[in-house]
């Protein structure tokens, strides 16, 4: 787990290394910086495997240079099939697997290689540079690309010098709380999309991107339910023995949930030493499982740590989430992460998490809500919008908001989107159109439950969730690996008949089942939680004058289509206790918090 940086614009030396430290956090045990040729290639190195010099980086194969972040959980299997090929080894990395493995199959290495990663190969021969992303988005990868020019990175700090805001993403922004991909804060640095590639030829200054991988139309297996939770618990098992392999202290991350319960589980079950595991508490007996995931770790058998999160932690982890998290980013479940990893770091480098078991197995709440609304949905829309206006609904006691929003809106695919816009719409004059890089969803499958699940992972948790984890994790230095976002296991999860993860309101259906063997039902089937903090109590009590400081007029006026009026209404709402608009309080105090760490006017 590591940085990287790599550029063919000449900044001089100390540039280069001012860059490279102002995220030094992501790899604090070597920073290397070389040329070759016209480009000067920055490696920030947080050390996993094989924990010697050899294998620091920049790292050279022949005619190749590579920088790379990330883990290749299936090396050794590479490795074999290249010492097969009679080709030798200096190292035990998985850098040098992924550098040799790509001076043999070419791209082609991307098919075979199961793991999270970004990395840049150049070719000093053909002077060309080959880049790629991860399946699912979970390292980061940054570039600016003009007029033959480019800097890559894995976070877009270093790359903000000199950079006009993008309007566009601000409005995005506004809607969903974080910035999708392809779009950044500024306009001419890029996100690379997950699951794709990147080439540039520096001979004619030319750049393509191609893809590699993505969700696509599945047939649904015919196979029992038995069978599928046989299968499942096999490829769990396999994805949490691969991501065990370490040179460094080892533990796993423990809420009341069912993901990291069946992770801890299966990791203190395949380990072969005791296992560490961590949950963060909270006062406030509405967002705290800790108690819960203290019962798991019992029945586990695991060394347990519990930190409980109070207002004043969070305030004193207000600077570090504007510094690490370089984009606006208002999922506030961020702070308690950040506290979470905080504390990891005491103790071990590397942590398990359950990261991505909504989104295959149905686990969010709004799946819920999309299922409550599909008979409504299935009304024809001039009716529908007949009857939301007709005070009918009021007549039979009906009148929610849920109901009426259903009721007005157009067509199902429509209402799976909306459940990402979080009240958004209130805060803008005109409302941005992202949703143009998300359409495929609409064709892989025509289960309604899995058209959304699919939008989750594609959208949602690349760009939310795989975010949160990456940033709060490498501000401490520690390596998360979620066995969730093994590629194998969410395209096997969306093959299974819906009613496998998710019947008669019941998610995560297999997992759950999976868990029995684990852990007793009656502990774990409670009420879910989520990793939520109850921000909005403590924006109109404890940090109400941070608030209210940082909302000012001058910052309000500065904000591309919003509309101030109207966001000064919510605001007094909030404060008065009238409404909850916690989400869109959040997102403005956020972008203002950017605002001023990077001096954007």
């Amino acid at each position: 787990m590591c940085g990287i940086y790599l550029s063919n614009i000449p900044y001089a030396d100390e540039e280069v290394k001012a860059k490279l430290n102002s995220i030094s956090f992501r790899g604090p045990d070597y920073i290397g910086i070389e040329k070759v040729n016209d480009i000067t290639f920055g490696h920030l190195r947080l050390s996993i495997l094989d924990l010697e010099q050899r294998s620091n980086q920049p790292m050279v194969f022949e005619n190749l240079t590579i920088v790379f972040n990330g883990e290749i959980y299936n090396y050794k299997t590479i490795k074999k099939e290249l010492l097969d090929l009679n080709y030798f080894f200096k190292t035990e990395s998985d850098t040098e697997v992924l550098l040799i493995g790509f001076k043999h199959w070419g791209k082609a290495i991307l098919d075979k290689i199961n793991g999270m990663f970004a990395f840049s190969i150049y070719n000093a021969d053909t002077n060309t540079l080959f880049s790629a992303r991860d399946r699912l988005g979970v390292k980061p990868f940054y570039y600016y690309w003009e007029d033959g020019k480019f800097e890559i990175c894995s976070q877009i700090k270093p790359l903000l010098a000199g950079k006009k805001i993008n309007d566009e993403a601000i409005s995005i922004y506004l809607d969903c709380m974080f910035i999708p991909s392809p779009y950044t804060i500024v306009e001419t640095v890029f996100k690379l999309p997950p699951g794709n590639y990147m080439e540039i030829d520096l001979n004619n200054s030319t750049l393509n991107i191609g893809e590699y991988w993505n969700l696509k139309p599945v047939k649904i297996l015919d196979i029992s339910y038995e069978d599928a939770k046989k299968e499942l618990h096999t490829l769990l098992l396999d994805a949490v023995k691969i991501r065990l392999q370490s040179d460094v202290p080892i533990g796993s991350f423990l809420s009341g949930g069912i993901d990291s319960a069946l992770v801890s589980s299966i990791a203190a079950k395949v380990s072969e030493s005791k296992i560490n595991t961590f949950s963060i508490g909270f006062d406030n007996p509405e967002y705290d499982e800790s108690k819960i995931a203290e019962q798991y770790a019992k029945i586990l058998n695991t060394t347990h740590k519990t930190t409980i999160c109070k207002p004043s932690d969070i305030l004193k982890l207000i600077p570090k989430l504007t510094d690490v998290y370089d984009e606006p980013f208002a999922d506030s479940s961020a702070l308690p992460s950040l506290l979470l990893n905080s504390v990891t770091k005491q103790y071990v480098t590397v942590a398990l998490s359950g990261d991505g078991g909504d989104e295959s197995f149905i686990g969010y709440e709004h799946f819920d809500s999309l299922m409550q609304n599909k008979k409504i949905m299935d009304i024809p829309f001039i009716l529908r919008k007949f009857i939301a206006h007709s005070g009918i609904l009021k007549l039979f006691g009906m009148d929610s908001h849920r109901i009426k929003n259903a009721l007005n809106t157009k067509g199902r695919n429509d209402f799976i989107e909306n459940i990402f816009s979080r009240k958004g719409f209130l805060l803008m004059e005109k409302k941005q159109n992202y949703m143009k890089y998300y359409q495929d969803y609409k064709y892989w499958s025509s289960n309604f439950l899995q058209k959304a699940a699919d939008l989750n992972i594609k959208l949602w948790l690349e760009n939310d969730s795989n975010v949160k984890v990456d940033r709060a994790s490498m501000a401490y230095s520690v390596e998360v690996r979620s066995p969730f976002l093994d590629y194998r296991i969410v395209e096997y999860a969306r093959s299974l008949p819906m009613h496998f993860k998710y019947e008669k309101g019941r998610q995560k259906k297999i997992l759950r089942d999976i868990l029995k063997d684990y852990i007793p039902e009656e502990v774990f089937n409670q009420p879910k939680r989520g990793f939520a903090v109850p921000i909005g109590d403590w924006m109109r009590n404890e940090l109400k004058e941070e608030f209210l400081e940082a909302l000012n007029d001058d910052f309000l006026n500065k904000v591309p289509n919003l509309n101030v009026p109207r966001f000064k209404r919510l605001l007094q709402e909030h404060m008065e206790h009238k409404e909850d608009h916690t989400a869109n309080v959040w997102k403005l105090y956020v972008l203002s918090k950017w605002y001023s760490e990077f001096g954007f006017k």
